[in-house]
């Protein structure tokens, strides 16, 4: 029960010492000469510095000469480089990475200029390309994902199962701080009582859920993973309280009538660059005059969203295949260009993402053996938390950014 249960497409043939040395030059790595196989995460010193241990230099350079970021993501499922000095457990192993990738995200942010050469090279044109999100492209990359099993996502999300970033302005507890995220979502959505409400890309229903016993909103979700559909509805069968709560396995494509409340929570990020425009389209014609959308949004600055786009690393591959990241100033340009809509408010989550990505991993690190026990194997294992620890760092040191939005129609068109 894995994504790829053979990991056939995993061989590849070691290099020697010599183009070992040539990549690890090219990559800007270096050794210490004392303790063969690590890798520095600074030069500021041997104590306190975050480190990687090369374990396999082989097979390490080789996937990185061939496949780049795939590459080095591929290693690490393979056990070719490893955090710390190599024998730590797997929580505190990643902890280390975490902690090297922060160090090293002027590396991260400058990689643009890798991409360059890559093409230069051929690289780029080799590497695999993702499924484009049609309907039928849609479906085939979320259920890469979310059609994991409701049980899996247990194992390491709060008791609702909201599988967003949570807000710990001021909660500390994983629970409160999913709820106080939702809450502001419904503020920034103005869901109220007797509003109707669309979520698009409901999850397993948390929001959906709230909207209906705690606003007392008509809440209509929508997905086009299976198994969160089949999850939702047997959820919502149970809803007691003032609002109502239905779901349906569509496409936002394919939506019709008039909301009050639109609410989009790291939706956004799966629908494509391609589609970016559509998409918006969809939900200013899906919008009431008077209403309101909240998107919560994992986003890239401006610059690096452009020179990511087009780019294949092992994220897409492993863990969100067909996924792109905006920018705000990208979402903006096109609400201008294609739309009557504007964002109208505009908060930053980051530091919590981070905080509930090191949740989220601390919790799956705590419990592999039922993650084994689920059927998965240990490179699936591996390539879970390195996802949640890549994640974590780039929220910590703002290389990736996240955003709560409220989206209205324009008041000069209004």
């Amino acid at each position: 029960m894995t994504l790829h249960s053979d990991w056939g497409h995993l061989r590849i043939r070691p290099v020697g010492p010599l183009v070992q040395a040539l990549v690890f030059t090219a990559f800007g790595i270096t050794l210490d000469k004392s303790r063969q196989g690590l890798v520095r995460g600074s030069e500021r010193g041997r104590h306190g510095v975050p480190t990687l241990t090369v374990t396999n230099p082989g097979d390490f350079a080789a996937r990185l000469l061939r496949d780049g970021n795939l590459g080095f993501g591929e290693a690490f499922i393979q056990q070719s480089w490893r955090g710390g000095d190599g024998t730590a457990s797997l929580q505190a192993e990643t902890d280390e990475i975490v902690d090297w990738l922060a160090v090293y995200a002027g590396k991260l942010a400058s990689r643009g200029r890798w991409n360059e050469v890559a093409s230069q090279l051929g690289w780029r044109w080799r590497m695999p390309r993702g499924v484009p999100n049609t309907r039928g492209g849609a479906r085939r990359n979320v259920a890469l994902h979310y059609d994991l099993p409701p049980d899996f996502f247990r194992l390491f999300l709060d008791e609702d199962l909201v599988y967003s970033c949570a807000d710990f302005s001021r909660a500390t507890r994983l629970k409160e701080a999913q709820r106080d995220k939702m809450d502001a979502i419904l503020d920034l959505a103005e869901v109220r009582e007797g509003a109707t409400l669309l979520d698009i890309g409901c999850g397993w229903g948390g929001l959906l859920v709230s909207a209906a016993t705690r606003r007392g909103a008509h809440a209509t979700g929508i997905t086009v993973s299976q198994r969160q559909f089949d999850y939702c509805r047997a959820r919502i069968t149970d809803i007691a309280g003032p609002g109502t709560a239905t779901v349906d396995l569509a496409d936002y494509r394919d939506q019709s009538g008039v909301y009050h409340s639109i609410t989009s929570v790291e939706m956004i990020e799966a629908v494509g660059s391609a589609y970016w425009a559509s998409y918006l389209r969809e939900l200013e014609s899906l919008l009431a005059t008077d209403g309101a959308i909240a998107l919560q949004l994992i986003t890239f600055p401006d610059g690096r969203m452009e020179q990511q786009l087009g780019n294949y690393s092992w994220v897409d591959r492993y863990i969100f295949p067909g996924g792109e990241l905006p920018s705000i100033p990208a979402i903006e340009r096109i609400l201008k260009r294609d739309t009557g809509l504007e964002i109208t408010q505009l908060r930053r989550l980051s530091a919590s993402y981070a905080k509930t990505l090191r949740m989220w991993r601390h919790r799956f690190c705590a419990r592999l053996e039922e993650v084994r026990d689920q059927g998965f194997d240990d490179r699936f294992i591996r390539i879970w938390a390195l996802y949640l620890a890549y994640f974590e760092a780039g929220f910590r040191v703002r290389y990736l950014d996240v955003w709560q939005c409220q989206i209205k129609r324009s008041a000069d068109l209004a």
